[in-house]
């Protein structure tokens, strides 16, 4: 179980976070690397260098991202790494509240908010993996509710939706508009 987030961090970490899938400025990626340090040092944590690095290239994406991609990219910076330096990595992201792990895809995104103790919804675009953060806690307690109510019990406490973002959305209607047939014009006789 996560321990309560220090609040004062709130508005640091979101302005720290908050861009566009796949872009990240140098200042707001080191500024959660900074704060992502504080935070695990308040919990008598260490943000080991190898933790960093996970977390950073995390950051980089902007995106949901695989396991073995990350793995690919620790070896361009550290030839030596093997599977369990990511996932123990990972690991101690996940217990530190500073990931989500995507059970739908089984890939890793960065929390977008450290301050927040409760988990939110997770949409998860299927065709580019990025991932957005709902924070309505009474919207989920809603859901958990109903849920519970069919006799159910969530198996973690993510609750993922499946979607296709804005971007994908623009790209595939820009898509199909090339593919439409032009109207045919009438020619007077």
């Amino acid at each position: 179980m996560k321990t309560a987030k220090p609040a004062a961090t709130a508005d640091k970490l979101t302005s720290a976070h908050a861009h566009e899938p796949g872009h990240t400025h140098g200042n707001s990626q080191e500024a959660a690397l900074t704060l992502a340090e504080e935070y695990c040092r308040e919990r008598g944590e260490k943000l080991t260098p190898i933790r960093r690095k996970v977390l950073e290239l995390l950051l980089q994406s902007g995106r949901a991202t695989k396991a073995y991609s990350l793995l690919d990219e620790m070896r361009q910076i550290h030839p030596g790494s093997a599977p369990p330096t990511v996932y123990r990595a990972l690991d101690f992201l996940l217990a530190a509240g500073l990931v989500h792990r995507i059970e739908s895809i089984n890939a890793f995104t960065v929390c977008h908010d450290l301050t927040q103790c409760q988990h939110g919804i997770l949409v998860v675009c299927q065709q580019c993996g990025n991932v957005t953060e709902l924070h309505q806690p009474k919207l989920r307690q809603a859901l958990v509710a109903q849920i519970e109510d069919a006799g159910y019990r969530l198996a973690s406490d993510d609750i993922e939706l499946k979607g296709l973002c804005s971007a994908c959305q623009a790209a595939e209607a820009a898509a199909s508009s090339q593919k439409k047939p032009a109207a045919p014009v009438a020619i007077a006789k």
